[in-house]
């Protein structure tokens, strides 16, 4: 059969049906394995080496659940497709994966197949596909060094045709690549390793990279933002960071910390960072930003003058603002250390995209913990205070005055986001 017929008779009959969590990161075929366990006879310098590379992978993210134990799943990823749960990767032998060898899970990173059958996409073996031989044995070493957990792994729950798992493996044949096509330039030590770091173990194609109709990452345009429902994982190239006002020592700060002069990590972003890109070293920190702007990065873009509107276009959004916003964010969006971020300048707001604003307005932000102590107050939505309008005019004066974007959102655009 030529690719051409294998390509139509997969977009007819299978690859229509591929369910692909966009924003999920979790493996979703472990099974119930009795076999005997494999003996870890695994170095501490490799298990030290494995759990600093879990949290560069963002393990925890997807396979811990909040007051569950370490790595036994149950995190709940709801998709467009359905529910998937983060399975149970403990070397628990019923439920989790103490009977996988060292080549079982160097399968399950780099061909997305497990001994019990094919992972959904869902589990980014798309991107983790590139960590190296070495690094996923010492992954593998630090997992099998872990406390085993009986817990059993929530199946994900899929409507038909969704739940036709071998139809998973139509798409690899189509959409499976080696690499990732890179978003930005360069070739110094920090750009190679930092392209690893992002490529490889951060998976951040995954949701800044858009999808195309089957679910495929689009490789023409890595890393230039998605949308993820409701809410966006925001463009990441070098040129839209620089056009955000984003600078390598911010973005550094920004990956230590969760915050910086930029704003702070909410949403999805913000477990990322907790769980994450805080425990890199500063020499990967470098190079992840290294990586991100390029070697020769772009100078990051001044704030742009007000672009449509004036004073008394923007006046209804100003009232709004001062009313309902000043007192934490600053009469003049300045915003206040260690308890809100500014307006001014903020990277939300220079966003072209508004659906991140308005989504934070209507539904609030919950109290954000950072690394260090520092922590962000919880910002109240107003979803049942401030109609559709209201709410467009409040976001195009913020847009307008502090993130230099045109003030053209509309009531519709915020019922539609609602």
């Amino acid at each position: 059969m030529t690719r051409l017929n294998v390509t139509r008779f997969v977009s007819r009959c299978v690859v229509r049906l591929i369910p692909l969590a966009l924003a999920a990161f979790a493996l979703s075929a472990c099974g119930d394995r009795r076999d005997a366990p494999v003996h870890n006879t695994s170095s501490p310098e490799q298990i030290a080496r494995g759990r600093y590379l879990a949290h560069a992978a963002d393990c925890a993210a997807c396979h811990t659940a909040n007051g569950g134990a370490p790595f036994a799943g149950g995190v709940e990823l709801q998709s467009q497709f359905g529910t998937f749960y983060g399975t149970n990767i403990t070397p628990d032998t019923k439920y989790g994966i103490g009977s996988y060898s060292a080549d079982d899970f160097y399968a399950v990173l780099h061909e997305g197949k497990s001994p019990n059958g094919k992972l959904y996409p869902a589990m980014p073996y798309t991107s983790y596909r590139q960590i190296t031989r070495e690094d996923s044995d010492a992954l593998y070493a630090y997992l099998m060094a872990q406390k085993p957990a009986a817990v059993p792994s929530v199946k994900p729950v899929l409507s038909f045709p969704y739940n036709v798992r071998f139809a998973v493996r139509f798409w690899d044949m189509l959409f499976l690549n080696d690499t990732l096509p890179d978003a930005s330039q360069g070739q110094s030590a920090d750009w190679t390793r930092g392209r690893y770091l992002a490529n490889a173990l951060g998976h951040c194609a995954e949701c800044h990279t858009p999808r195309g109709a089957f679910g495929q990452l689009q490789d023409a345009k890595t890393l230039q933002g998605e949308a993820l429902g409701r809410v966006g994982a925001p463009d990441i190239t070098p040129q839209a960071l620089a056009a955000r006002g984003w600078k390598a020592a911010d973005l550094q700060t920004f990956f230590a910390t969760g915050v910086a002069r930029q704003g702070s990590a909410y949403g999805e972003m913000h477990p990322v960072i907790y769980l994450s890109t805080q425990h890199l070293d500063s020499n990967d920190l470098r190079a992840l930003a290294t990586y991100l702007l390029g070697d020769k990065p772009q100078a990051a873009a001044p704030l742009a003058a007000i672009q449509s509107g004036d004073a008394t276009r923007l006046a209804a959004g100003r009232s709004l603002y001062l009313d309902s916003c000043a007192g934490c964010h600053g009469h003049e969006g300045e915003g206040k250390p260690h308890v809100t971020v500014a307006m001014n300048g903020n990277s939300t707001l220079r966003l072209a995209d508004p659906r991140n604003l308005i989504v934070s307005m209507l539904d609030g932000i919950k109290a954000q913990p950072f690394p260090h102590g520092e922590a962000m107050q919880d910002m109240p939505g107003f979803a049942g205070t401030y109609s559709d309008e209201q709410i467009a005019e409040l976001a195009n004066y913020l847009r307008a005055t502090w993130g230099g974007q045109p003030a053209e959102i509309t009531a519709d655009k915020v019922k539609s986001l609602r």
